[in-house]
C-alpha cells in the first residue's frame, strides 16, 4: 500500500461498504480484522442513526449503539487498541447524509468523550464523507476528524493534512464488470488518479467497484489500497490468506533441452523411469512453468496424454487406489494398496520388472510406507497399516529403496531381515554415497519440505539409482515420487505446491538427460491425482509470480496429464483409465 505500511496485515486494506447493512454490523468486519468500516449516519431529533435512507431509520440502530459502543469495547478489552496488534488502525468512515451544519455537531458531541481513542491520540480513525464542510472549513473541526478528499480537488498543505484518505465513484473512470481486467485506456485512468492520491501520500478507495475476487485481485494489482466490499466474510477469507497464496522466485533453472532422437521410436525399452507427482494437475504444473519465468522440463515433452484417476468405488481416488492402478493394472477401493476391488492381493510390476531380469528401484520425497510408493511392493487393505506394509517389503524387495520412514522398517525388525537377506541399511542421509545395491536408505530428516530444506534429495537419491543400476545388462525401473506436491495441495500452500513441483521438475529433467545418453530409455511423468483444486488468479511470466486459490483440502476428481518420451512415448497419447498406464508398460518390458 502506497501510503500504509507494506508490512501491514493484508486485512488493513479491506473496507466494509454500509457495514450497517451487515447481519452483524461492525462485528463481522472486526472478526475478520478489516482495516475499515462505513456507516451511512442521519441526524434526528438530536440522535446518529444509521440508515441508507431516512424512511429505513429505526430507534435501535444508532451510531452510539452499532459502532462507537463496540469500538469502546474493543479497545477496552485490547488495553487501548482497537486490535491486539498495537500498531494497527480500524478507520471509521462515516457517511453524512444529513447537512454537515448540523450532523456534524452532533458527531463531535458522540465523539469528544472518547477523544484518547481516536487518532491521532488513538489506533480508531474517523473520517467523513457524503455532505462534508468545504475543504477551508476543515480546521473548524477537532483534529480526531479526518475527511474524505476528492481527486482533482484543490487543497492547501493544512487541509490536506486533515484527509484521512481520497476517494470517488469507480464508474466516473470505467464500466469494467469485474471479469478479466479492464481494457486499456480504462486501466490508464485508474492508475493515473490513484496515483494522484499517492503522490499527496494519501490512501486511495474506489466505491461502487466490481465486488469479487477477480475484481479485488485487479483492483490491489492497480494499487487501490482500500478494497470495497458487500462480502465481508469473502473478502476476510481472500485476505488472510494471502500469505499462503502468493509466491515469487528468487532463483530460476534452465530446462533440459533433449534431443529427440528416439522420441517416436518404436524399438526397445531397456529401461523404464516412471515419475509421479503426487496431486500434480495442471494448475500445479503451470504454477511451476509461471515461477521458473515460463519454462519448465515438462513443457519439453512431445507426447502427452490423460489420464482418469476414478477408483473402483469413489468419483475421487486417493493415493492408495491411484497408485495401485499403476503398479498393478487394478482399479481398487480408496485407501486399499496392492489389492484388485475385492481387496485380493495382485501383483505388482516389479514382479515382472524382476522376471525380466531388470534391476528394480522406488524413491520418495515422503515416507516409503505411504500409499504411492507402497502400491509397488505392498498388499494391504488399509494405507494406515504403515508397520505392515514394511514388512511386506521382505516379499517384494527392490534392489535401491530411498525416502522416509525408518521407524516403520525398525519396529517390525524388517531392518534386521534386510540385513540377513544382504541388504545395506542405513537411515543416516550421508551414507548414501558409499553404499551398494542392493541397500535402503530411509532418512526421516531429509524427506522434509524444499522450503524447510530438504535440497536436491531427489536428484542425488535419482543419480545414486541410475549408478548402482544401469550397469545391469537387462535394464531396469525406476519409480520416483514427488510426494509433496500432494502435502502443499492439503494444506493450501501455494509456495509449498511450487517449490515441490519445481524440485520434482529437476528431477524430470535429470531422467531425460539419462534417457537421452542411453537410447532404449522410457520415462513416464504423471499424477496419482489433482489436490486441492488449484486455481490460478494471478501470475507473472516475467517475474516468478504465482497466486493461486484452492477450492478444497482434498483430491479432485479432474484428469491429470501423462507425460511421455523416448521408445514407445507414442503409446501414451489419447484419454484413457489410469489403469492403462501399467498395461503400457508391461507391453513394453516384454
Amino acid at each position: 500500500m502506497s501510503a500504509q505500511s507494506s508490512a501491514e496485515n493484508p486485512l488493513s486494506r479491506a473496507h466494509s461498504h454500509n457495514d450497517y447493512l451487515q447481519a452483524a454490523p461492525f462485528v463481522l468486519a472486526y472478526q475478520q480484522q478489516f482495516g475499515s468500516v462505513e456507516a451511512d449516519v442521519h441526524l434526528r431529533n438530536d440522535t446518529l442513526f444509521v440508515a441508507h435512507d431516512s424512511k429505513d431509520i429505526s430507534a435501535d440502530r444508532t451510531l452510539d449503539k452499532l459502532y462507537l459502543q463496540q469500538i469502546i469495547k474493543q479497545v477496552s478489552k485490547n488495553q487501548g487498541t482497537i486490535y491486539k496488534d498495537k500498531n494497527r488502525v480500524m478507520t471509521l468512515l462515516v457517511d453524512l447524509k444529513t447537512t454537515y451544519k448540523t450532523t456534524l455537531p452532533a458527531l463531535v458531541k458522540a465523539l469528544a468523550p472518547h477523544e484518547a481513542l481516536l487518532a491521532p491520540k488513538g489506533s480508531v480513525k474517523v473520517i467523513l464523507s457524503g455532505n462534508t464542510p468545504p475543504p477551508a472549513e476543515f480546521e473548524q473541526y477537532p483534529a480526531y476528524i479526518f475527511f474524505d478528499g476528492r481527486p482533482g480537488t484543490s487543497y492547501t498543505e493544512a487541509q490536506a493534512a486533515r484527509l484521512g484518505m481520497i476517494s470517488q465513484d469507480f464508474h466516473k473512470y470505467s464500466q469494467w464488470n469485474g471479469k478479466g481486467i479492464p481494457v486499456e485506456k480504462d486501466r490508464k485512468a485508474l492508475v493515473e488518479v490513484i496515483s494522484q492520491a499517492h503522490a499527496m501520500g494519501k490512501p486511495f478507495r474506489f466505491w461502487a467497484s466490481p465486488d469479487n475476487i477477480n475484481a479485488w485481485k485487479v483492483l490491489m494489482n492497480l494499487g487501490v489500497d482500500y478494497v470495497n466490499t458487500d462480502h465481508v466474510a469473502e473478502l476476510g477469507t481472500f485476505l488472510s490468506g494471502r500469505k499462503n497464496a502468493e509466491y515469487k522466485s528468487t532463483g530460476f533453472y534452465k530446462p533440459y533441452q533433449p534431443t529427440y532422437k528416439n522420441n517416436d521410436a518404436l524399438g526397445k525399452v531397456k529401461n523404464i523411469i516412471l515419475l509421479i507427482g503426487d496431486g500434480m494437475g495442471l494448475a500445479q504444473i503451470y504454477s511451476g512453468l509461471t515461477a521458473n519465468r515460463g519454462e519448465l522440463n515438462l513443457g519439453k515433452f512431445l507426447n502427452i496424454g490423460f489420464s482418469k484417476t476414478a477408483s473402483s468405488d469413489n468419483y475421487i481416488t486417493d493415493s492408495a487406489a491411484g497408485a495401485t492402478a499403476f503398479a498393478s493394472g487394478n482399479k481398487t477401493r480408496n485407501r486399499a494398496i496392492g489389492v484388485d476391488s475385492n481387496l485380493v492381493a495382485v501383483p505388482s510390476i516389479i514382479r515382472q520388472v524382476k522376471a525380466t531380469g531388470r534391476k528394480s528401484a522406488l524413491i520418495s520425497a515422503g515416507d516409503i510406507t505411504d500409499a504411492t510408493p507402497a502400491a509397488f511392493y505392498a498388499h494391504r487393505p488399509e494405507r494406515s497399516q504403515m508397520d505392515e506394509i514394511a514388512t511386506d517389503f521382505l516379499k517384494e524387495p527392490v534392489d535401491v529403496l530411498i525416502g522416509g520412514g525408518y521407524s516403520h522398517f525398525a519396529k517390525t525388525k524388517t531392518v534386521d531381515s534386510l540385513k540377513a537377506k544382504g541388504f545395506q541399511v542405513s537411515d543416516n542421509w550421508n551414507d548414501l554415497a558409499q553404499m551398494k545395491a542392493p541397500f535402503v536408505l530411509l532418512d526421516d530428516k531429509h524427506t522434509v519440505s524444499m522450503l524447510n530444506g530438504r535440497g536436491d534429495f531427489l536428484k542425488d537419491s535419482f543419480q545414486k539409482t541410475l549408478q548402482s543400476l544401469q550397469s545391469n545388462p537387462k535394464g531396469f525401473f525406476i519409480m520416483a515420487e514427488g510426494a509433496q506436491v500432494d502435502y502443499g495441495g492439503h494444506a493450501n500452500i501455494v509456495p509449498y505446491v511450487v517449490t515441490e513441483m519445481l524440485d520434482f521438475d529437476k528431477l524430470v529433467g535429470e531422467a531425460l538427460r539419462f534417457a537421452d545418453s542411453n537410447g532404449e530409455t522410457l520415462v513416464i511423468v504423471t499424477a496419482d491425482h489433482e489436490t486441492g483444486g488449484l486455481t490460478l488468479l494471478d501470475g507473472n511470466l516475467k517475474t516468478g509470480y504465482v497466486d493461486g486459490q484452492f477450492s478444497t483440502g482434498d483430491h479432485t476428481g479432474i484428469m491429470v496429464p501423462v507425460f511421455a518420451y523416448g521408445p514407445h512415448s507414442l503409446d501414451f497419447r489419447g484419454i484413457y483409465e489410469n489403469t492403462e498406464i501399467f498395461r503400457k508398460m508391461k507391453k513394453v518390458l516384454k
